[in-house]
């Protein structure tokens, strides 16, 4: 199939033009938007509120069993500016899941690498590479990239979570594997304490000294308790002026982030704290744990403002700025594709002046 034609008046060129799209080639003094004064992104700023999150999962648990559903009951945030990509941002997957009581997703792997944060529930834990972790409210679980992973369900009460996977850059690269777990049945009980908490997880400079082999590129820690996450805010409010505490999450052995394509930080605002509005490149995914507010994405003409609740996820697209507002204390866990920016020296942030937002 010829790539596209350009058309030109001259003979002779014209029948380069010819030429060069029989051969699949495209001249470059023809072709208009590569190089941009800043990114153009097709994603678009928008909210998923998590009533209608729950609302609708639970009425795909009533119609849609677990293996209809592709092994996992799943609904994909889809940004409307992505034409029709189940993506919340463009490098992002965003979307809720919703077990029901004792039910079981089974194993599977896949070579993107996939977060779960848990916005309300307790009960269900997953099975990450045979290590059971404890799923609760405010928990970050991480399924680091071709680790088998299943969830299960031993209580009576459905479960909702966030998943967030690097899928869509993971596709851009031609790079995914997929592959089914074992199918023999997993035994339905767990440990208050994985493995990986038991080894990593005694606290801020304490790791092992003969532990197990750390894994590469990633934290080997698996389960992040609100806890533990909760604490830090507050202690981080009560050391500096101002009512806005923001902490990432780290590999507790190497430090950086928790994954090579995803980071993960949480922030706190007191009631009547306003953040600055602040842009980077690359997108973001939040999600609210506790509290109302609003949050502005954009500027200009083109901000878009949201109030927010418990289980909102939010898309901020590359380069729009990011500002929010709490009403009460605010809890927000965010996501974004930072570290694969870093690493291609492509990341770049700054703070927006309102009067040039």
């Amino acid at each position: 199939m010829a790539t596209r034609r350009f058309e030109a008046t001259e003979p002779e060129l014209a029948a380069l033009y010819e030429d060069l799209s029989e051969t699949s080639l495209q001249p470059l003094w023809e072709l208009r938007g590569l190089l941009t004064p800043t990114p153009v992104v097709r994603g678009v700023p928008y909210r998923w509120a998590g009533e209608h999150l729950r609302e609708l999962g639970a009425r795909a648990g009533e119609l849609v069993p677990v293996d209809r559903g592709g092994d996992r009951r799943v609904l994909a945030c889809c940004n409307p500016g992505l034409d029709g990509a189940p993506y919340a941002v463009s490098t992002l997957w965003a979307a809720v899941q919703y077990l029901r009581g004792f039910e079981m997703a089974p194993a599977h792997r896949h070579t993107p690498a996939a977060l779960r944060f848990v916005v309300e529930g307790e009960g269900v834990w997953t099975l990450v590479d045979g290590d059971p972790v404890r799923m609760s409210t405010g928990d970050l679980v991480l399924t680091p990239s071709w680790t088998f992973h299943e969830h299960h369900n031993p209580t009576a009460d459905p479960m909702i979570w966030m998943d967030v996977l690097d899928l869509p850059v993971v596709a851009a690269l031609d790079a995914v594997f997929f592959e089914p777990g074992p199918s023999e049945e997993t035994a339905r009980t767990t440990a208050p304490r994985s493995s990986s908490e038991a080894w990593f997880g005694g606290g801020p400079g304490l790791v092992p000294v003969d532990g197990p082999a750390l894994p590469a590129r990633r934290s080997p820690l698996l389960a992040y308790r609100w806890a533990d996450t909760e604490r830090a805010l507050e202690a981080q409010l009560a050391a500096r002026t101002g009512g806005h505490a923001r902490i990432r999450y780290s590999d507790p052995v190497r430090g950086g982030d928790v994954m090579p394509t995803m980071r993960c930080e949480m922030e706190r605002l007191r009631p009547g704290t306003t953040t600055a509005p602040v842009r980077q490149t690359g997108g973001q995914v939040t999600c609210v744990l506790h509290g109302t507010g609003r949050i502005t994405v954009g500027s200009g003409d083109q901000a878009q403002v949201f109030d927010l609740a418990p289980g909102d996820i939010v898309a901020i697209p590359s380069w729009a700025p990011r500002s929010v507002s709490a009403d009460t204390q605010l809890d927000l866990f965010t996501t974004s594709d930072a570290p694969v920016l870093e690493a291609l020296n492509l990341f770049r942030t700054e703070t927006v002046a309102e009067a040039s937002a």
